[in-house]
């Protein structure tokens, strides 16, 4: 079992074990990835293309059991991407609300405490 707890999934690239368990599938010891929820898994649709590809190459499938994604099949593939994209979609509208609100409150005088934001 390989675990980034208080990890965010926004890439994959800094998660410790994420990368432990890709070294072990490409020396063969893992064929499948079980995840609960795909977005725990990446939110960035360039590192699920990343993803996939590797996992093609060495004949390993990812399978979410909270979103029924498999990869092992084409229309599998193609949801997974598509669920990937509704998550990347989420944090840029929440990235972008916030900026928005954050703006917005300056500009009526109420300058955030304890936050240290660049805009």
């Amino acid at each position: 079992m390989y675990e980034d707890a208080g990890i965010s999934a926004k890439d994959i690239e800094h998660r410790p074990a994420f990368q432990e368990m890709l070294a072990d599938m490409k020396k063969g010891k893992i064929n499948y990835i079980v995840a609960y929820k795909l977005d725990r898994v990446t939110r960035s649709v360039r590192d699920l293309e990343e993803l996939i590809a590797v996992l093609e190459k060495h004949n390993t499938y990812l399978v979410c059991d909270r979103d029924d994604v498999n990869t092992s099949t084409a229309n599998g593939r193609f949801f997974v991407r598509m669920l990937t994209v509704l998550s990347q979609l989420e944090i840029e509208i929440v990235s972008e609300r916030t900026k928005f609100g954050l703006n917005g409150a300056i500009k009526s005088g109420h300058l955030p405490r304890y936050y240290s934001i660049r805009l």
